[in-house]
């Protein structure tokens, strides 16, 4: 299995906080990490706009990407949510196990 870490950003604690705890208990994140206070400035609609977001930092698995990627989609609040996915290329192997005893399907 290939750990990667997926990034999603959401509108408030509330909506992150609920996306965190759902792909946690789903066995689709071994962890994600709300961080606070980002900033986002992007093109939407045909004007620039600039919100204060929360980031979300999601340790998983490759083979779990998809499942994961349809979850935030049918929770998340926005019409178009991040959902991007960057591989680990190195990382301490005993976490890189936990991971993936985390996310494992039966």
């Amino acid at each position: 299995m290939t750990a990667i870490i997926a990034l999603c950003t959401c509108p408030d604690v509330r909506s992150g906080e609920r996306l965190a705890t759902a792909l946690v208990e789903e066995g689709l994140a071994a962890c994600v990490n709300r961080i606070a206070g980002v900033v986002s400035t992007y093109r939407w609609q045909g004007k620039v706009c600039r919100d204060e977001e929360h980031l979300l930092v999601i340790k998983t698995v490759r083979e779990r990407f998809n499942a994961l990627r349809e979850r935030i989609v049918a929770l998340h609040p926005y019409e178009l949510p991040e959902v991007i996915a960057l591989d680990i290329t190195a990382a301490h192997a005993p976490y890189l196990a936990w991971i993936e005893a985390q996310t494992h399907t039966p």
